[in-house]
């Protein structure tokens, strides 16, 4: 029993380092975000194409505010990460930003993100696209070089489930309730400025 307590003190000494795990989540997230909110506003227009499309797009109303939204959410939430400033207000919006994309751009292709032929994900528009997978690589074999084509990694289809989308919003979830973490990040130390010191009392000690 005293063997199992001091492994467990052990084990909560480990917390001292808990700002880890919202700083790796944050580094994670931050190139993501930023790379897709520059996509969008380097080619703005055909972003706004894209949104406000019904029949190859996503068919939203007001599609120059809507894109301007997601574009803005994307480069500030990136910021937001980095520098850990703001981070659980500014999760909000990021998380609303998933939500929209999971529901207006991948729920129709299942979880997968990229298709599979079996599993407990597979559906018939993934083991579909596994069968015309193979007859390109079939195509490739007979009239192109194949292991010059596949030297850095096996040819795919993407599926574009929502597999990437509920990962990033579960993530953000996450930072939303604990927030951006102690010592690296600006929120901590504006709050440890502003905040008067919580005074601690014990019970049966007055």
């Amino acid at each position: 029993m005293k063997l199992l307590l001091k492994a467990q003190a052990l084990l909560d000494c480990t917390r001292r380092a808990d700002f880890l795990a919202p700083l790796a989540l944050r580094l994670y997230l931050a190139p993501i975000f930023w790379t897709a909110g520059i996509n969008k506003l380097m080619n703005f227009s055909d972003t706004v194409d894209w949104f406000g499309d019904m029949m190859s797009g996503l068919g939203l109303p007001f599609p120059t505010l809507m894109a301007g939204l997601a574009t803005g959410t994307e480069l500030a939430g990136a910021v937001a990460l980095v520098l850990g400033l703001g981070l659980r207000w500014m999760t909000l919006p990021m998380m609303f930003t998933m939500l929209v994309a999971i529901v207006t751009v991948h729920w129709p292709n299942g979880w997968l993100a990229i298709s599979e032929g079996m599993g407990p994900f597979a559906t018939d528009r993934t083991m579909g696209a596994i069968e015309r997978l193979n007859e390109a690589k079939d195509i490739l074999r007979e009239h192109g070089d194949y292991d010059h084509l596949t030297e850095f990694g096996p040819l795919v289809i993407l599926n574009n489930g929502i597999e990437f989308a509920a990962t990033y919003l579960i993530m953000l979830l996450s930072l939303f309730f604990t927030g951006a973490g102690r010592y690296v990040s600006l929120d901590y130390w504006i709050r440890r400025r502003i905040q008067p010191p919580v005074q601690c009392v014990l019970q049966g000690n007055r």
